[in-house]
């Protein structure tokens, strides 16, 4: 999932499920005696000071394996029943999807984006749809069941407390593929850029639906990258949609590998210089 929002002395705060909030000092639950054991989801403090030094936590095992296959099992009942006939290309080189009405409107909606080489010259996909779509969004935690109770859930509610939200509300959700020959890399971007607030509040869950390796497209960080602030903004005005500086330059050199098993999650700070490479093979991944 992606993101989520919050509200504090009258203002809102959002923060991301799957993909995205400054580091804010808060109570961890130590007791040992079985009928205080924290909920599943809460953070200890050896992991908020890993967070707060990399920028990025992963948790093992954070969801069962009933859980990941309900979720891919509605997912491929989403695709089956998607006519194919309105929708998108999503891009994170061109941005293209930034000059398109289907890509804001999804925020309120299940919508389908394409992957952009996933079209031919005469304007047919070049495999299934099922092997074509680069993602689903923005808004399956609002109108999905199966997404909505995984977003909404105790082990996601005791992470954030872990993290000191106060009200933390789910404002996007995003089921991404990385598919097999066409599937698009994810370049070095900071998630605060697209999800600005003041102050900045932003914080990504990423959850693995099956394995997530070197080979076939795993996230890539830059450990504690988010200590150097927000590099640029994405700016919707009455000039369209734009950004406020060109995308830095980083040195790929800097960037590790965040392998997941399936059912593994990661949280990253709005601030984490992350990535996602292409997928060239002919396997499938899925993550939420």
């Amino acid at each position: 999932i992606d993101q989520t929002k919050r509200k504090r002395d009258g203002k809102q705060f959002r923060a991301t499920l799957l993909h995205w909030s400054i580091p804010i000092p808060c109570s961890v639950h130590t007791s040992t005696s079985a009928a205080a054991m924290p909920p599943a989801g809460s953070l200890t403090a050896d992991q908020l000071s890993f967070f707060e030094k990399n920028g990025y936590l992963v948790l093992e095992s954070f969801s069962s394996a009933e859980e990941v296959q309900a979720m891919r099992d509605r997912m491929a009942q989403l695709v089956d029943g998607f006519d194919g006939a309105d929708s998108s290309v999503f891009s994170t080189k061109d941005h293209r999807q930034l000059k398109d009405d289907y890509f804001f409107k999804s925020a309120e909606n299940i919508s389908f984006f394409f992957e952009e080489k996933a079209f031919g010259d005469d304007g047919c996909l070049r495999q299934p749809k099922e092997l074509s779509i680069n993602k689903v969004g923005h808004a399956l935690h609002d109108h999905d069941p199966v997404f909505k109770k995984f977003a909404f859930s105790e082990n996601i509610s005791s992470l954030f407390s872990s993290l000191g939200y106060k009200r933390p509300a789910v404002i996007q959700s995003m089921y991404i593929f990385k598919q097999p020959g066409i599937g698009g890399e994810v370049v070095p971007h900071q998630d605060n850029t697209f999800l600005y607030t003041e102050p900045l509040s932003c914080t990504g869950l990423w959850l693995a639906l099956e394995d997530a390796t070197i080979t076939n497209g795993c996230l890539w960080a830059i450990p504690g990258s988010h200590k150097n602030g927000l590099k640029r903004r994405m700016i919707r005005d009455e000039n369209g949609t734009h950004f406020d500086r060109p995308s830095p330059l980083y040195d790929q050199k800097e960037f590790v590998p965040l392998e997941m098993k399936s059912g593994d999650f990661v949280v990253i700070h709005g601030d984490l210089v992350h990535q996602r490479a292409s997928r060239t093979f002919l396997q499938c991944q899925d993550m939420h």
